[in-house]
């Protein structure tokens, strides 16, 4: 495996990171809801009285992010290979999986592991393990 070098962005990973991190830390101090978007999208769905406003400018602010950097830096590039039907049946299965573990990456992962919750632990590890095997099986046993 190497690296490649020329397209590592450490920098802007880290502050990547310590944006989502301010943003979930700002979420939960100031309105008491943890940030997983499949959760935040989800209760749109049926949304409670009230509840709807802070969810699409949650969503909002995401889509709107890319815009913003956009001002400061050029977007990366962002290659795909693969169709639609493939990623089509890679959303539905993301989106069985995230009601299926009670929660997607950035609910377990960003901040159900922030507050040391053993069960978003147990749900990380599994997503991890989930990756891990897709890549595995779609780079070396299927690439033939």
């Amino acid at each position: 495996m190497t690296i490649d070098w020329l397209h590592f962005t450490p920098w802007t990973a880290l502050a990547g990171g310590a944006l989502i991190g301010i943003g979930a830390a700002l979420l939960v101090l100031c309105n008491g809801r943890i940030a997983g978007i499949s959760g935040i999208a989800g209760g749109l769905l049926r949304p409670l009285r009230g509840d709807a406003g802070w969810r699409v400018a949650f969503l909002a602010g995401l889509m709107l992010a890319p815009w913003l950097y956009r001002i400061a830096a050029p977007l990366p590039s962002a290659v795909i290979d693969a169709g639609w039907p493939l990623l089509i049946v890679a959303g539905v299965l993301v989106g069985f999986g995230t009601r299926l573990g009670s929660g997607c990456t950035s609910g377990h992962g960003v901040c159900g592991l922030s507050r040391l919750s053993p069960r978003s632990l147990v749900a990380t590890l599994g997503f991890m393990a989930a990756g891990f095997a897709t890549v595995y099986v779609m780079r070396h046993l299927l690439a033939g």
